[in-house]
């Protein structure tokens, strides 16, 4: 009795999987599972299928990766190879790689002479070449008081940024771009939770902020190669960052006008910096180093580019910053 019941549960089991195995599994693995007729449990096959556990309980928390259709026929095939030992059997490994969670593996990205792409931060499609015709001394001259109060508000931020770092223009950029890479993201989130609010299009501000964010993010992913934080600037960062999140997502929920004003004119100090990098650069007073390779990647630079080429092209992304906020302050 008991024999009969195993053989009619192994064959209810086999066609249950047969049709749970495309919401489940890979089909192959449905497959390979479901030709267990006497009853072995899937996992005692490596050679059939992988089993990765989730950790949440049920069918979901599995995952699969099937090694393909052929897996017995390879085993036996091994097995001839070896004198009838098989790969399992002796000291010959037959290692497989769960590559993702649903056993479908990444696409490998090449650049355009073929070598493998090797940045996950940011994708070929990703880069571009950064317009350095743009006008650099445009100002925005302040008119209203807000306007006013956004102008001394960065301009006061620049005097202790001035003691501390003095010539230390590879530093100063660093710091600059950590606090340059949160209006953005606070920006976007908030736009993006407005039009969530309120059912209506967002006019291609949350993308344009969420954007300005990264860029400036791959500009501290940059300069990260050229100097090295020492751990009293990396506690500064942490403390000016706390400080600034907040308090311009604050002032964001006031007035949005004059969150962006302020990041306008904290852009045209940006200029001003890196134009005084460029000229310590052609004093000779900074090593005008080969540029990192991440910036040669992301702004399709030359292979010979060097860090003025850098600081040139970040200039412009920050000219572009100071013409999208400025105009923002006008529109929001």
């Amino acid at each position: 009795m008991l024999s009969l019941m195993g053989r009619i549960g192994a064959r209810h089991s086999s066609s249950m999987l047969s049709v749970a195995g495309a919401r489940l599994f890979s089909a192959a693995t449905a497959r390979a599972v479901a030709n267990e007729s006497a009853g072995v449990a899937a996992w005692t096959k490596p050679s059939a299928v992988f089993w990765v556990h989730r950790g949440y309980g049920g069918s979901r928390s599995w995952s699969t990766v099937a090694v393909g259709d052929n897996g017995d026929r390879n085993e036996s095939r091994n097995r001839a190879e070896n004198g009838g030992v098989s790969a399992s059997d002796g000291n010959i490994k037959d290692e497989k790689a769960v590559v993702s969670y649903w056993g479908v593996p990444p696409s490998r990205i090449t650049k355009e002479d073929g070598t493998e792409w090797k940045w996950t931060c940011f994708r070929p499609w990703e880069t571009y070449k950064s317009d350095v015709t743009i006008d650099l001394k445009k100002h925005h001259a302040p008119t209203t008081w807000m306007d006013k109060l956004a102008f001394w508000t960065v301009k006061s931020l620049r005097w202790p940024t001035d003691i501390f770092f003095q010539t230390r223009y590879g530093c100063r950029a660093m710091m600059l771009e950590t606090v340059a890479a949160v209006p953005g993201m606070v920006g976007g989130a908030l736009l993006h939770c407005k039009s969530l609010r309120r059912f209506e299009h967002s006019g291609g501000w949350v993308k344009a902020l969420l954007e300005e964010a990264e860029n400036e993010r791959m500009h501290l992913m940059t300069f990260m190669e050229v100097a090295k934080p020492k751990w009293y600037e990396r506690a500064l960062v942490m403390a000016v960052q706390g400080v600034f999140f907040n308090a311009y997502f604050l002032g964001y929920l006031i007035s949005p006008k004059f969150a962006h004003r302020m990041v306008g004119y904290l852009e045209e100090e940006a200029i001003h910096s890196y134009t005084e990098f460029l000229k310590e650069l052609d004093k000779g007073n900074i090593e005008n180093v080969p540029a990192p390779a991440i910036a040669i990647d992301y702004w399709q630079l030359p292979a010979d580019a060097t860090l003025r080429d850098v600081v040139v092209v970040v200039r412009a992304d920050e000219a572009h910053h100071r013409d999208v906020n400025h105009f923002a302050s006008v529109r929001l």
